[in-house]
């Protein structure tokens, strides 16, 4: 049997199989939509080869070593950008099963959604973001940076779908295309949520006795507690409106949740302590590699270049560097 006869045949059996077992909202995962055509495989749908060239790019092997909450952490046990996405993934495929959408679509969109994101986590983002803005006149956003990531550093050759499932699923993006891409945009929130709390419980930040009483209530007494409840409530909910929704209730106790987070943790006292020494490593690499472009990888411009170098390293590829060019090193004997 030729390639394109077994492909041919292989699509049919997806084509077939996918229309009787998802929704009619489901996307369906042929014909793929990617900017430059090339062969489909026989023996993975499009969406799966989307996942699969994400998990082998050299950008989702670096998530191992970016921060999440904690910038490098004593312990083994800490979140880190990675394991976030793990999480994600996983809590967004068992919604997906559960609503009878695409799995493979929505694998795919977790495991890319953060790609870009910076060292150093959030406060990483707002540097870089900031020191921009001054330099260049242009700001950055991780979403917008994953895109560039599987687009122009990676080049994945990914299909429509899940590019718009990662850029979107940010706040200020837009609503994804796709239902399977709105599922990730919300789980993404669950997941951090609730895993940022262990996390912070386990460091000491907060105690289990500190969490907002009448949230708690709601939602439950343990991350897998409240992760289940929120599960829950978003199929039900989005299975009875045809959409991805949440209840009231549960969905307020989220948000309220979240604006603890912010609060204590996220903008608390300890995390602002580390604030300035994030910005003084990342600012000054910034200016160095803005002042020795040469230095870099060639790049469309001078600020692709130094955004694109910054925002792909890892935290302690970040403090080497920034150590290396700005701490006294001694003398060699």
């Amino acid at each position: 049997m030729s390639a394109s006869i077994a492909n041919t045949a292989f699509e049919a059996r997806i084509r077939a199989s996918e229309d009787e077992a998802l929704a009619p909202a489901a996307t369906r995962s042929y014909p793929p939509e990617r900017e430059s055509r090339e062969e489909d495989c026989s023996l993975r749908t499009p969406f799966q080869r989307d996942r699969d060239r994400i998990v082998h790019c050299k950008a989702f092997r670096r998530l191992k070593h970016k921060t999440q909450v904690f910038v490098a952490p004593e312990g083994d046990h800490y979140r880190t950008r990675l394991t976030h996405t793990l999480e994600t993934t996983q809590i967004s495929r068992t919604v997906a099963r559960a609503l009878r959408l695409n799995e493979d679509l929505t694998e795919a969109v977790g495991l890319g959604h953060d790609l870009g994101h910076p060292p150093f986590g959030h406060i990483g983002e707002a540097v870089l973001d900031r020191a921009g803005r001054e330099r260049f006149g242009r700001g950055f956003r991780h979403n917008e940076h994953s895109l560039r990531v599987v687009d122009r550093i990676e080049r994945l050759n990914l299909t429509a779908p899940v590019r718009d499932g990662i850029l979107r699923h940010s706040g200020g993006a837009g609503e994804p295309a796709t239902l399977e891409g709105r599922i990730v945009r919300l789980v993404d929130r669950i997941a951090y949520i609730n895993h940022d709390i262990d996390d912070a419980v386990r460091a000491g930040v907060i105690a289990p006795g500190d969490l907002p009483r009448e949230e708690i209530e709601i939602l439950g007494a343990t991350g897998s507690e409240r992760i289940d409840t929120l599960v829950h409530d978003l199929v039900e909910h989005s299975w009875q409106a045809q959409d991805i929704a949440q209840g009231a209730a549960v969905g307020g106790a989220m948000l309220g949740l979240r604006e603890f987070m912010f609060e204590r943790v996220y903008l608390g006292p300890i995390a602002r302590a580390e604030h300035a020494k994030i910005a003084r490593v990342l600012q000054g690499l910034f200016d160095w590699y803005c002042d020795h472009v040469d230095e870099l990888p060639e790049g469309e411009s001078d600020a692709d270049r130094v955004t694109d170098y910054l925002a792909g390293m890892t935290d302690r590829f970040a403090i080497r560097a920034w150590s290396d060019r700005f701490v006294p090193q001694g003398l060699a004997t």
